[in-house]
């Protein structure tokens, strides 16, 4: 079941990262229907994907790297890389839409090219994360209540 949950999540922040690509197409082909729909879309699925990993997290715990010791640098490098960006990005992406939502498009813009990016390297680097521990990770518990 945790593998499962584990798919589920990766799945959704993969498509998370599809919809933002699109909404920024969307938005360079002028479409202002379309790019906040496809934005606040991406938005939903990442917030779906923060509901499943959590819940896997609770249930199954952590999963430790256990693979080779020549990649234990970088792989820590990405991990670290990837936590702390992720978690700047939600933050980023409530100011984002709040701007929007205000038609603050002066703010919203230039804020959007630091987002977007940020958001695509965190979806990006969670998939790599996850496949690097498919292949060499080991459970490292769970937490007890």
């Amino acid at each position: 079941m945790g593998q499962t949950l584990g798919d589920i999540a990766a799945t959704l922040i993969g498509l998370s990262g599809v919809a933002v690509i699109i909404g920024v197409i969307f938005i360079r082909r002028g479409d202002r229907v379309w790019h906040p729909r496809m934005m606040l879309t991406a938005t939903a699925l990442a917030a779906l994907f923060l509901v499943f990993y959590l819940l896997k997290w609770g249930l199954y715990g952590t999963t430790r790297y256990v693979g080779p010791q020549e990649w234990r640098g970088a792989y820590y490098l990405l991990l670290i890389t990837h936590t702390l960006l992720a978690a700047l990005n939600g933050p980023l992406v409530v100011w984002l839409i709040y701007n929007a939502l205000k038609g603050r498009f002066n703010v919203h813009k230039p804020w959007a090219r630091w987002t977007v990016p940020i958001w695509l390297y965190v979806a990006l680097t969670g998939w790599v994360i996850g496949l690097v521990l498919r292949h060499y990770g080991e459970s490292a518990g769970s937490i007890r209540f």
